[in-house]
């Protein structure tokens, strides 16, 4: 079963059009984190290829183990990004604390 379900993201506001939009929305701006934190793990190491694991050890844990779509669900869940609409169409907004 997946958790959490589709009534309880979209709280009766959104239909599972706007849901899904905004869930890749959410997988694009994680996975834009991971390659950033990526590339400032090889910068940091010096570029050595041949020694991996310090890179991976740079990177937060979550991003590197999980889909970007179920981190990107999860965020929506918990509140951490909002679906709020603009005119006809929904947008993904993180909650800035």
């Amino acid at each position: 079963m997946i958790y959490p379900t589709i009534q309880e993201l979209t709280k009766g506001k959104y239909n599972r059009y706007e849901l899904a939009i905004a869930t890749a929305k959410g997988a694009r701006v994680i996975t834009d984190e991971y390659v950033r934190q990526r590339a400032a793990a090889e910068s940091a190491v010096g570029g050595n290829k041949d020694n991996d694991k310090p890179v991976a050890n740079m990177i937060d844990k979550k991003l590197k183990d999980e889909k970007a779509v179920k981190i990107s669900i999860d965020k929506i869940g918990s509140g951490e990004f909002v679906i709020f609409e603009e005119k006809e169409n929904a947008e993904l907004q993180a909650v800035e604390e």
